[in-house]
Formats: structure tokens, sequence, C-alpha cells
């Protein structure tokens, strides 16, 4: 007799971006298994609905094993995401492995559907200025940091378990920007840099995304018949200034007004990396953030309305209203 499979599954789940589609699949009236494994979850999180917080090791096959059973989709969200030397090897090792276990048991315990979390930054980084599409073909790049590197890596494993007859579908936003209780870390430690009036712009272009859309894109794709696709996930291109003069207006702060050359960057990361190895204070500037920062990448997101032709993205002027909102009230 098989068993019933009623069970959502979520890893990375009391994360940034975890959280937000946690809460979706609850209001939603999904019965929803949240895996975390460092970070408990914090506040209304503990409380939601139909909702199982239950701690898991993805790297322990037997864990990703009783974990998986009776669940019917998965939201694979675990990741880690860093750009601090010290951490490429176990960013690599883990965000692969997870994945592959992950679909070793989506294989073998028969599920009906999973959705994978990447990156635009898995797409790669040229030396051109084309615009990039779903259709990019992985290419080595002195832009490409390790961690493009591993969620390239971990998409393979993702088209692997399609190859073996389980549906999946695949997202790459952009930059995810929305509101966070953990101002540290990630895309929301901009608001913090933006308040703290940092003076220096760079004119590198990136994809940013509503951290809401990227949840609501995600569980829209997984109750559809789309299988075997990626999406390129961003509200538009956008530089880095813009961004940061978004942020410090809706701040009420000053904008950043100093442009940062090349060979300025260049330079701060190195002196990062020499003040770091003298005192060991926190690297906030690596050689790969500042690259990036300066790089311009220009993402079509096209394709996702041939599939969601009634989506419509946040403006990233609102994202950036709600963020603000949420970090003045936080800090006061």
């Amino acid at each position: 007799m098989t068993s019933v499979r009623n069970i959502t599954l979520v890893t990375g789940a009391s994360g940034f971006l975890g959280s937000h589609i946690v809460k979706l699949l609850s209001s939603q009236g999904h019965i929803v298994r949240a895996l975390y494994n460092n970070n408990a979850p914090q506040g209304d999180m503990i409380n939601l609905p139909n909702v199982s917080w239950e701690r898991y090791d993805l790297l322990d096959i037997y864990d990703v094993e009783t974990a998986m059973q009776g669940v019917a989709d998965v939201y694979h969200c675990a990741a880690i995401v860093s750009f601090h030397p010290k951490d490429k090897a176990q960013m690599l090792h883990f965000n692969v492995e997870a994945t592959a276990n992950i679909v070793n048991q989506a294989i073998e315990q028969g599920i009906r559907k999973l959705a994978y979390i990447s990156s635009i930054a898995s797409l790669g980084r040229s030396e051109d200025k084309k615009e990039i599409t779903e259709e990019e073909q992985w290419e080595e790049s002195k832009y490409n940091s390790t961690y493009s590197y591993s969620k390239h890596c971990a998409e393979l494993e993702v088209w692997r378990a399609h190859a073996e007859g389980v549906e999946a579908v695949i997202v790459n936003p952009g930059v995810i920007l929305g509101e966070s209780h953990k101002w540290d870390d990630g895309s929301a430690r901009l608001m913090k840099v933006a308040y703290k009036e940092f003076p220096f712009y760079t004119t590198g272009i990136n994809g940013w995304v509503d951290v809401q859309d990227v949840a609501n894109i995600t569980y829209q794709l997984m109750h559809t018949d789309v299988s075997g696709e990626r999406f390129i996930l961003c509200e538009g291109n956008h530089s880095y200034q813009e961004v940061f003069t978004l942020m410090a207006n809706a701040l009420s702060k000053k904008p950043p007004h100093i442009k940062a050359t090349k060979w300025m960057t260049e330079l701060v990361w190195r002196w990062e990396m020499l003040k770091h190895f003298f005192t060991g204070k926190a690297i906030t500037i690596t050689k790969e953030t500042a690259r990036t920062a300066q790089k311009q990448n220009f993402y079509n997101n096209n394709k996702l309305f041939s599939y969601l032709p009634d989506f419509r993205y946040t403006p990233l002027k609102d994202t950036i209203q709600h963020m603000a909102n949420a970090y003045l009230r936080q800090k006061n």
C-alpha cells in the first residue's frame, strides 16, 4: 500500500527567502515540514498554523531520508551564501552535496515536484555586456564566484532529478531584497550601509527582485504543470548607485556621491584582506564582491510572463521603501 504524501518540505526554512515561502504555504493551508539547521525560527514563525519546525542536517543522508518521509513537494532553499575566501570549500561542498541528497531521496521516494531556488549568479558572468537569458551556458570567467559555481553544480543535480522522472523547476532570482529580522546578513545589510551614509557608489548593474515576489512565483510554478524549466526572476536591471540612492532617500539619509573607480575597489578589497590578516576583523568587501559591483550584467525576465502572464513584479522603489520602513521600525 502506497503511503499518503501530503507534506510540503521547505529546506532553509528559517532563512530570508525560506521564511517567506513557509508563511505563504501556511496561509494557503498546506501542511509544512520546515527544516532548519543552525538558525532556529524566531518570533511569529514558531507558531504558524500547520507548520512543523524540525532540525536536520542535509549532509546526513539518513537525516534527509527521514525528513522526506510522506513528502509530496519540496522547496529547496537551503544554501550557504558567502564571498569570504575561508568559506569556499565548505560552501561548494554543502550547496552541491545537500542538493544531491535531496535529489536522491526525491527519486527514491517518488515525490511529486521539486523547486530549487538557485540564483542568476549560476548563469555565469562573461566579459560581454550581452543580455543574459535562461538559455545561457556556463562559461569560466574571472567574474564568476565560488558561490556561482556551487549553484551551477547544484542545478546539475536538479536536472538529474528531472531526467529520472521527478517534476522539477528552477528559479534564478536576482539580488533578493525585502524585510528581514537580521540586517547584518545578505542583501538586507545594504540598508544598514545606506543608513550610515556610505559615500561611494559603483556603476555596476545587476538584476533585483522582491523576496515576496520570489516566494509567490515559485509557489505558482509549483502548482502548474511546468517542469524541466528555469526562470530568471528580476523586476529589472538597476545600478548599485540607483539602489543605494533609493535606499538613502527612503531613510532620509545622504545618498552616495563619490564614484568608486575600478582601481579603487581593487585597492579596497586588498586592504580588507590585509586588515583581516593582522586584526582578525571580518571582511566586508572581498575580491569577488568588489568585482561584481563594477560589472554591468543585464538579465532578460520575459520568459516568466509566457507561463504566468498575469504576474506583475513589485516596483523596486516600493520594495526599498518597505525595507526602509521595517529597518527604521526595528531600529527604533
